[in-house]
């Protein structure tokens, strides 16, 4: 096996989607956490995956809740995915945020996400030193904002300019 420096550096190299997944504990509080480990797994039904740290405090509130919501962050909003990117309890001063209308779901972070999706957990899957959560969207909506992107520890979009896409259209 690899050693785990090099390994961080091999995943480092491939851009992911920055996002701050939410759940709500037993104690009614909000929890969150940065991750990159999000990706899409079935579009009948609608399935996404996240992949959370054994010692997370939000993963203990996705298993109380059985739900949680992945907020895709915003361009421009940098500051708080690296918010949220550290062990705090006070992760959410300061950020509005609302809970999913349906009532399933982490909470929503209205003014700092591109787009949403709000999902009931369909199955945790033991992986290493993290678990994969498999979640049913059952709430989402979309903003005007392009979504951030991470890799080689730096932000970035994936925004085209018109200008561009003309010239390139595929």
């Amino acid at each position: 096996m690899i050693d785990q420096h090099l390994f961080k550096k091999i995943m480092a190299c491939a851009p992911g989607p920055a996002t701050i997944v939410t759940a709500t504990g037993t104690d009614g509080r909000p929890q969150g956490l940065t991750v990159s480990a999000v990706c899409s797994v079935s579009l009948d039904p609608p399935l996404v995956l996240v992949c959370l740290d054994l010692g997370s405090n939000t993963l203990t509130a996705v298993r109380a809740s059985n739900a949680f919501t992945v907020n895709y962050i915003a361009d421009g909003r940098e500051h708080v995915a690296l918010d949220f990117a550290v062990k705090s309890d006070s992760k959410f001063d300061g950020h509005t945020w609302t809970r999913p209308a349906g009532a399933v779901g982490g909470p929503i972070l209205t003014d700092h996400c591109a787009a949403y999706a709000a999902c009931r957990v369909e199955r945790i899957v033991a992986a290493g030193d993290h678990v994969i959560v498999v979640g049913a969207v059952v709430e989402g909506d979309v903003g005007d904002r392009h979504a951030l992107a991470y890799a080689r520890r730096a932000f970035f979009t994936g925004a085209v300019r018109d200008a561009d896409r003309m010239r390139n259209p595929l």
